[in-house]
């Protein structure tokens, strides 16, 4: 079996709490289903976030 190759996923979670800024976050993960996965396991269903991977962002579609 192969192993994927873990890649950083970074982004913003926006809370609920209009009054605290947004939250910049970091995880590692082999794709961006498990990267958001991640973060809604640890920030909790609902939240609203922005996450990338600047290594896929810079290519070509």
């Amino acid at each position: 079996m192969t192993q994927k190759k873990l890649k950083e996923y970074k982004g913003f979670i926006w809370t609920r709490d209009l009054t605290r800024p947004g939250l910049r976050v970091s995880v590692m993960a082999t794709d961006p289903e498990e990267a958001f996965d991640m973060l809604e396991e640890k920030h909790g269903k609902g939240t609203v976030h922005d996450l990338h991977n600047e290594e896929d962002a810079n290519t070509i579609r």
